[in-house]
């Protein structure tokens, strides 16, 4: 209590007197008192409250004499970074201390030890934090936190630490806690988060506590923080043990924790999580804001991988229930009047995509019994909400198949219950529930039209049982008219309960209630066809529109049963004006017949035998019919005039037109036509456009005629490269903007041009895609793409209208005919689109699905693409279509569509990228795809596992397989694909495409990086040679960053190597020689480690520790050492000495150095005059590299003032101690085998001598420095190595004149580096490095190519005439084929060349 203060003169501050020690006045004490055991008691009671109530413990502690005592220091204790702190206090001393001062104090030790390490944690908490991050601790605070919790694991296991005190001593500092902090406590055993929750006082405030830290975690996650691991496993526990203790039957918490205290926490931050989860999809919460990642995260741990198999499915199931009563129940707040009104708002389509999934997790979990019993259950006894229950309805019906058939049992008793006991609230919730399933289609639930017809519209009903029953339903309906939709009154009057004759007038009120009320509507009962949709949220279609539906739906029912369906002979008879004025017309429209009679044709025959089509209507139609078939000729002739003036406009002789085309050349990239051939091709694409639509008007396809194909052929001759190059324009550079017309005729002309594909000549279209001629069918498949949101949905429609008019046009053709009209290539991209888009497409189909498909209703201004794509979809033709062996969607082709799609600008949300998922019955496999390729990854997941699981048990451990992953291959195919260069839109192609391939890796397992297991004889797998050869030749240029891959697929080839080295019989042994050939093969690797080292480190280690209790492996402890060498070297007084290999030590120390304030960099650096001369020059090399990238990523950690200063430093050391370092800007040049020369990296200048005079030595680093060359190139981008010019003359101002004269190879390397920034800037290579305009007075004119290169222009000009002699013996080979960069230091050059003597001729440069 040193800062304690007493007025009187006990406190030993009298006017001349000295302040006494605390210990001294309690002695004093002591003496002057007798004992007395209880005021002992209260005295010790006094001394803990004391403790526990002081805030500063090691001031506290420090007030104790002793030396020893002294040293217990709280800030050293946890000070992970001091090594005199580990040295002067091990745990056990710690242990000893604390047991001293606990007897000093008269207090337990196990309270005294708790109060220190609650404090400690405080401390730590409160340090500044990463405000972006507010519930995870910094890497430093998790290095003090781990310090410090090896003290409390020992103090607890040697009974020396109070588990209650320091749960009270924690919650005491809760505002300043860290859920982190927390979670690491529980993780380490030093208390468990039950025992945590139990010490708190107020059970709502810490549930309140862990509500707003669970709401930061969610978000944090979704933000994709550094700690993403560490974030989720924290997410996890906490979620299992709250699922755990809140929702099972008997406890098992150990001590004396109680299990309802607990358990009342854990329901009550359950409960929290989903209530806010809830109101904020009730308020709409925006896509992508803050709450949404919040929501989206925590609606993911609603699944087994969360909850995991510590917790029984009981419990799981419990839980689920209650989430699910929770939603239902949750702010019940709309009428039954509200619901019917309002449901068709709450389809599955139409609900939010976060609740949709949150409910496909409840149904994996739960039984479709389960589910559609716990409904009834809540529908029973509580008030609900109506909008979540009928969108979890739907959401049943279209997810869980097995559940249809319950809730229409289930509807029929609610039925039953109903007009037994005339329960209103049964009938409602029975026709919401009908309805509402009826909304999702026929594929989940039958219409409402005919479940009212199959209740209601036979003797059978519940309702024909008395005229009580009568009554109340008839009151039912009238007082559901004023809220009712139009359709559902049509269903009504159209469809009215059988009623006894006795009791007609009730049914006579209520259907004239419902006309007055659809007159109201403005909506006419007369004009409803026989098949429309009753319980579609559209618009009621016009008559005409509808009568073309319903003839082309009683046709296919013609077909099926082979006799005139039942609606359309009780339309003849009771809706006879709808019949004779709509239906008939429609059917009876004039074409051409067929040769052999069609089913429309003995449907019509069929309606005149049963005297259901009057005798003069059917002789005007077969009058039209005749007079059709006579066209032909006229149209023929019409052709042939439009032929001959589309020759003359385009100015073809006629001995052009008899010259036959072998092959026709097509730029996609680039389609060009002359402005003569553009305007007629228009006219003729226009006018075939204009023609079909006009047709279709008046006849399906099937019945316009020969038109279509006459007009498509005056296309096939010398016009055609016009018209296919038009395509091209229109199609792949233009397709969103096309209006329906434009693709509906498109799509006809491409099944004409594949009607006619025998007489076509072949396409050659280039790169992209395959260079072998393509029939001009296989041509639209290219044309089409799927990358973005508009060419994917455009992709759609096209392949809709181009398949859905081949089918119509051709109905009687065999499927042969049929697949020779379309590509193959169209009909998978349709197959992968359907079934990606839209949900229902995945159901498996039944025979009742198969729906008809009608063209005309594409051709209207308000086509639905959408109906019409899933009207194609169940067209029974189609189906056979794709059974065919060339149409089926293989994995092949999906993988290729799917990474074709680029993330960010999917169609589909996250959400529904997640949920889109499914196979199809014709297909090897079907998924959707994401950002990210979530559902690929799934999948390749799967796959992966299963070929592991597949290999031969009997196989030694040490067996691996001898190929590599399929997955390289594609993904080599795919970039040789791409165009190559260093043009913007060629590298961000091949970045876009690069991200795609590290995003699938990282979802995959690491064994496809690594293998499943290693061999001693050859340690380098086939798919460690293929992830090398990748980083290599692609990552290294694109997904690298300072020197270094992303931590990311860093962490996680490490994962895969410990893995499979684990699986070996020396793990050890394993990882060492796999580490070893890294150094050589792929020496980006060990880098990237080096620079997520403080990350990497905890997670290597404790996958190790995990199977093995030997220390980490030699090869990854040279990695710790490297980091430390380069820690300890930043600091103030150590003088460590760096670790071999020099080039990985120069890489850690480079990567340290980044994090050094701009001011401290040259104090910093002055220590490398003592450090080996190879150190120095590769530490150089990757300076050079990070300045350069300072000025290519203009964001980055290291600035270019910085990047420079380093440079500078370091170059003035290499300078000072006179090492080479000139061999650097040469790499290129030196790591080419077939030039042996003698590269001086960091070699001395006598040592050099010796290299280069036989007589002294061998050179042994000719071999070693070419390998070392190679090295350096492997970890540089190649933009970086290019770009090295631009890093030499950056330096200029650095340079010394004394190195420059004294070093023969200096003016060789000057003048090529000069010659190279000059080509450089010529070829617009230097604009990547040129600063923006605002930062060149930032930059203090760094940076800027046309000043560097005027510098350095006059820095050879000057240097030059200074030379001696002997450095020109190189000029002639310098200067060939560059000579005219710059005429002035070429002429320079030379005149001094010629003016050196011959004998220097032969002398050679030390670089050389």
């Amino acid at each position: 209590m040193s800062d304690s203060r007493v007025p009187n003169s006990s406190s030993g501050q009298g006017s001349g007197g000295r302040r006494r020690s605390w210990a001294e006045l309690l002695a004093g004490r002591v003496k002057r008192q007798k004992y007395n055991p209880e005021r002992a008691q209260k005295l010790k009671e006094s001394a803990v409250h004391l403790l526990r109530s002081r805030q500063d413990l090691s001031a506290l502690l420090l007030e104790v004499e002793g030396v020893q005592c002294k040293k217990l220091c709280l800030s050293n204790l946890i000070d992970c970074g001091s090594s005199e702190a580990h040295a002067n206090h091990s745990s056990s001393f710690i242990g000893s201390a604390l047991q001293d001062q606990a007897s000093r104090l008269g207090v337990p030790v196990g309270i005294l030890s708790a109060t220190m390490v609650a404090s400690g944690v405080g401390q730590i908490c409160v340090a500044p934090v990463d405000p972006s991050h507010p519930v995870l601790l910094t890497v430093e605070q998790r290095k003090k936190l781990s310090s410090l919790l090896e003290i409390a694991q020992y103090l607890l296991a040697h009974n020396m630490f109070s588990r209650l005190s320091f749960c009270q001593e924690l919650w005491k500092i809760q505002n300043s806690l860290l859920l982190e902090a927390v979670w690491h406590l529980h993780v380490q055993s030093i208390v468990s988060l039950q025992e945590l929750l139990e010490s708190h006082p107020d059970m709502r405030a810490v549930g309140a506590w862990l509500f707003r830290n669970l709401c930061c975690l969610c978000e944090q996650i979704e933000a994709s923080c550094q700690h993403d691991d560490v974030a989720r496993a924290m997410l996890s526990d906490f979620v299992q043990m709250f699922v755990l203790r809140g929702f099972q039957k008997n406890s098992d918490l150990r001590r004396t924790v109680e299990p309802e205290k607990v358990s009342q926490v854990a329901v009550d931050v359950l409960q929290r999580m989903l209530i806010f989860a809830l109101e904020a999809l009730a308020a709409g919460v925006q896509e992508e804001s803050s709450t949404h990642k919040t929501l989206r995260c925590w609606f993911s741990v609603f699944s087994g991988h969360t909850l995991g198999s510590v917790i029984s499915t009981d419990s799981q199931k419990r839980f689920f229930g209650q989430t699910l009563t929770q939603i239902l129940t949750h702010s019940p707040v709309l009428k039954a009047s509200d619901a019917v009104r309002m449901q068709r708002e709450w389809s599955f389509a139409r609900t939010h995509p976060l609740l949709t999934a949150l409910y496909r997790r409840l149904f994996v979990m739960l039984s479709a019994e389960e589910l559609v019993g716990h409904l009834q259950q809540v529908l029973e006894t509580q008030e609900v909400n109506w909008q979540r229950v009928l969108s979890f309805v739907s959401a049943l019906v279209v997810c869980v198949p097995e559940a249809q058939q319950l809730l229409k049992d289930w509807v029929a008793h609610l039925m039953a219950q109903a007009f037994e006991s005339c329960q209103m609230d049964n009938m409602v919730t029975a026709f919401l529930v009908v309805r509402q399933a009826a909304l999702e289609g026929p594929s989940a639930f039958q219409s409402y039209a005919d479940w009212f017809k199959a209740s209601f519209g036979s003797a059978r009903g519940s309702h024909g049982c008395s005229k009580k029953a009568l009554v109340f339903l008839f009151k039912f309906l009238s007082d559901l008219v004023p809220f009712e939709s139009p359709r559902y009154l049509q269903v009504h009057i159209l469809h009215p309960p059988l009623v006894p004759s006795r009791y007609r007038s009730l049914l006579t009120d209520y259907i004239s209630l419902a006309k007055t009320r659809l007159a109201d509507l403005k909506v006419s009962i007369e004009n409803m066809g026989l098949y429309e949709d009753l319980s579609s949220a559209g618009d009621i279609a016009e008559p005409h529109s509808q009568a073309l539906q319903d003839v082309e739906k009683a046709i296919m029912v013609f077909e099926h049963t082979g006799k005139i369906p039942v609606t359309v002979m009780e339309a003849s008879i009771f809706r006879r004006p709808y019949y004779m004025s709509h239906f008939l017309p429609a059917l009876l429209t004039p074409r051409v017949l067929p040769k052999v009679p069609d089913s429309r044709v003995a449907f019509i025959e069929s309606l005149k035998s049963a005297d259901k089509i009057p005798l003069s209507l059917y002789s005007a139609y077969c009058q039209a019919c005749t007079a059709a078939g006579a066209k032909p000729e006229v149209i023929s002739a019409q052709v042939a005039v439009i032929s001959e003036r589309l020759r003359d406009a385009l100015g073809h002789s006629e001995d052009d037109i008899s010259v036959e085309i072998a092959k026709i050349q097509l730029s996609i990239d680039a389609p060009r036509l002359e402005p003569r051939e553009h305007t007629a091709v228009d006219l003729l694409l226009t006018s075939f456009c204009q023609n079909l639509m006009t047709a279709s008007s008046v006849a399906p396809p099937e019945r316009q005629g020969p038109w279509a194909t006459l007009f498509v052929r005056t296309m096939c001759g010398r016009v055609l490269p016009a018209v296919l190059t038009r395509l091209c324009q229109l199609l792949c550079h233009q397709g969103p903007s096309l209006s329906a017309p434009h693709i509906l005729g498109l799509g006809a002309l491409a099944v004409h041009l594949g009607e006619s594909r025998s007489v076509l000549p072949e396409v050659d279209v280039g790169p992209p895609a395959a260079t072998v001629g393509l029939p001009v069918p296989e041509l639209f498949k290219s044309l089409l793409t799927c990358r973005t949101r508009d060419s994917l949905l455009f992709c759609l429609k096209f392949c809709v209208a181009a398949i859905s008019y081949s089918l119509c046009k051709f109905p009687s053709q065999s499927l042969g005919i049929l697949c020779s009209c379309l590509s193959s290539g169209l009909i998978k991209k349709f197959q992968f689109l359907v079934l990606r888009l839209f949900p229902e497409a995945r159901q498996p189909l039944s025979q009742e699905d198969t729906a008809s498909l009608s063209w005309r209703p594409l051709y209207l201004p308000s086509a639905d693409w959408h109906r019409a794509a899933l009207s194609l979809w169940t067209h029974r033709t189609f189906q056979e279509l794709l059974k065919g062996e060339d149409a089926q969607l293989t994995y092949q082709d999906w993988l290729h569509l799917e990474l074709e799609i680029g993330p960010e600008a999917d169609v589909l949300s996250d959400t529904e990228s997640s949920r889109s998922y499914g196979r199809s019955e014709n297909s090897d496999l079907f998924f959707g795809g994401h950002r990210g390729n979530e559902c690929i990854i799934s999948r390749l997941q799967e796959m992966a596992a299963d070929l592991e699981l597949q290999q031969d048990p009997s196989a030694s451990p040490g067996h691996s397989p001898s190929k590599g992953h399929f997955l390289y291959g594609i993904f080599h195919r795919r970039l040789q694909g791409l165009i190559s260069g260093w043009g913007v839109a060629a590298s961000l192609q091949r970045q876009r495409e690069l991200l795609m391939y590290k995003r699938i890796l990282l979802r995959l397992p690491s064994s496809v990086l690594c293998g499943s297991s290693f061999q001693a004889q050859q340690p380098i797998t086939a798919r460690c040679e293929q992830f090398f050869h990748l980083v290599n030749s692609e990552m290294r240029n694109i997904c690298s960053h300072r020197g270094a891959l992303t931590q990311d697929i860093t962490a996680h080839f490490f994962r895969g190597l410990l893995n499979a080295s684990l699986r070996s019989r020396d793990p050890s042994l394993m990882v060492d020689l796999m580490l070893a050939e890294c150094q050589t093969k792929c020496p980006l690797i060990l880098t990237s480690a080096l620079l997520w080292w403080p990350s990497l480190e905890p997670v290597l280690l404790c996958q190790w520790r995990r199977r093995c209790q030997s220390p980490l492996p030699r090869e990854l402890q040279r990695l710790q050492e490297g980091r430390q060498f380069a820690s300890d070297f930043l600091s103030p007084d150590a003088t460590p000495q760096a670790p071999n290999p020099a080039w990985l030590s120069a890489a850690a120390l480079y990567f340290a150095i980044q994090q050094v304030g701009e001011e401290n960099v040259r104090t910093q650096l002055k220590k490398l005059d003592c450090e080996r001369e190879e150190l120095l020059v590769f530490l150089f090399f990757f300076s050079l590299m990070g300045l350069l990238s300072s000025h290519l990523t203009p964001n980055s950690t290291l600035g270019p003032l910085k990047a420079l200063e380093v440079c500078a430093a370091v170059l003035e050391c290499l300078e000072k101690r006179k090492i080479p370092w000139l061999a650097l800007f040469q790499l290129a040049e030196s790591a080419k085998p077939p030039r042996a020369q003698v590269l001086t990296l960091g070699v001395s200048p006598s040592t050099a001598n010796r290299q280069r005079c036989p007589e002294l030595s061998e050179p042994p680093l000719v071999v070693a420095d070419t390998r070392l060359g190679c090295l350096l190139l492997r970890v540089a981008p190649d933009q970086h190595t290019r770009l090295l010019p631009f890093a030499f003359y950056s330096l200029l101002s650095n340079f010394h004149e004394d190195a420059a004269m004294r070093e023969e190879a200096f003016l060789c390397v000057a003048v090529d580096m000069y010659l190279k920034l000059v080509q450089l800037f010529v070829a617009g290579d230097t604009s990547t490095v040129s600063p923006p305009a605002g930062r060149s007075l930032e930059l203090k004119g760094q940076g800027d190519p046309v000043d560097l290169i005027t510098k350095a222009r006059l820095f050879l000009l000057q240097l030059i005439p200074r030379c001696p002699k002997k450095n020109f013996s190189h000029v002639t080979k310098l200067l060939a084929d560059r000579a005219d960069c710059d005429p002035e230091v070429s002429t320079a050059l030379r005149s001094r060349q010629q003016a050196a003597p011959d004998t220097d001729l032969c002398q050679e440069p030390r670089l050389f």
